[in-house]
């Protein structure tokens, strides 16, 4: 059974400088919040960390993804070159395995690259042509020279007016929030 949806996606704070919104991620993940995103318009070192993202499924995915290469492009030449149609080229035996490696190895890479661009798409939600975020007209210069960090509707810990004092308490320039 699916949960209804909050009545908006969270709050979201403005902050001026990169300093101010990792010092507010520190102090948000500290007070209990989980569901946070943020934003700003160059990488803002220890920023992934203080909201709590520490590692994803990603290189697991391109690792099964490489190994499925592997094993479908050798069982592929070992069925068609020794049980489907063995032909005897040059005295070489049926199974010569070296004569599978560029074959298994190109699979691989291709299998591989595959999983990667389809588990990026998939863990990051994608594709979405619309996000909440996007209603707000200031996120604009989330490109430019300002930084944001949401707390989502989600979490545990979210109550509107008890959020909005937090996040005041974290003197950021503007607060809004963050319609469906």
């Amino acid at each position: 059974m699916r949960t209804p949806r909050p009545p908006i996606h969270g709050l979201m704070a403005e902050f001026l400088h990169a300093q101010e919104v990792l010092g507010a991620a520190h102090r948000a993940y500290e007070h209990g919040y989980r569901c946070l995103d943020a934003y700003s318009p160059y990488p803002v070192h220890g920023l992934a960390e203080a909201i709590g993202f520490r590692r994803n499924r990603l290189p697991l995915i391109v690792f099964i993804g490489g190994l499925s290469g592997t094993l479908t492009a050798y069982l592929m030449q070992y069925w068609s070159g020794v049980i489907d149609y063995p032909l005897n080229v040059g005295g070489r035996p049926y199974h010569s395995w070296p004569s599978f490696i560029p074959i298994t190895f190109e699979l691989t890479v291709l299998f591989a690259a595959f999983a990667a661009v389809l588990g990026m798409l998939g863990l990051n939600g994608l594709p979405r042509p619309h996000h909440p975020v996007f209603h707000i007209p200031d996120f604009a210069m989330a490109s430019r020279n300002r930084f944001f960090l949401v707390v989502q509707a989600v979490d545990e810990r979210f109550d509107r007016e008890q959020t909005r004092q937090f996040l005041e308490g974290l003197a950021p320039h503007a607060i809004f929030e963050v319609p469906w």
